[in-house]
């Protein structure tokens, strides 16, 4: 909880808010709705590097991914060959995970497979949703649920379709990203606005 001038500004439990960085993460990107391509394919290469780490520290290389893999511009990681991989791999700038490296391009060409058949990949991600987040009740940390039915289905899709690193605790994270779930807890101020604004 921090101050805004006279006023106190809540936000959610999971939050450290001794990083400032982490907080405009949670006032400006968590939980909206993403109906963005470029974004969606970021947020679930981020996800998926994530896995048995900590988000703040996929975080805190967000710009050097950007760098590294075109702006995450699907066409582009897909086409990364074997010699850009050995390339990634030495830069300490990413998650240097050969699997997690490799499982981006494969990703990205699986992505443009649901692009193809769908027209987008938001039009496939949030008809899991029925086309609309799903705004959850939380007000402790404990209340926070590491999966859920539909991150179940998702991932369950997803690897059928070739994806990896897309276990239904990483999509849950991504659907909490990328809005597809309002996860803020009930006394957080973007809460609301989000819900207000879409």
């Amino acid at each position: 909880m921090v101050k805004n001038s006279s006023e106190t500004t809540c936000r959610c439990p999971w939050l450290d808010e001794s990083k400032a960085d982490y907080v405009e993460y949670h006032d400006k990107e968590w939980g909206v709705p993403v109906h963005d391509d470029t974004t969606m394919f970021e947020f679930l290469t981020l996800e998926s590097a994530q896995a048995g780490l900590s988000w703040y520290t996929v975080l805190k290389k967000r710009e050097n991914y950007r760098k590294l893999f075109a702006n995450f511009d699907v066409q582009a990681v897909a086409n990364f060959d074997d010699a850009k991989v050995e390339e990634l791999l030495l830069n300490p700038g990413i998650i240097r995970n050969r699997l997690k490296v490799k499982s981006a391009i494969s990703n990205a060409q699986h992505f443009i497979e649901i692009q193809q058949e769908f027209g987008s990949f938001c039009k496939y991600l949030w008809a899991f949703v029925d086309k609309k987040p799903v705004v959850h009740s939380f007000d402790e940390l404990s209340d926070y649920p590491a999966t859920s039915e539909v991150s179940d289905r998702i991932s369950k899709d997803l690897k059928k379709r070739g994806f990896k690193f897309v276990g239904s605790t990483i999509v849950y994270a991504h659907m909490q990203a990328a809005g597809l779930v309002n996860d803020h807890s009930n006394n957080c101020y973007r809460k609301k606005q989000i819900i207000a604004q879409y």
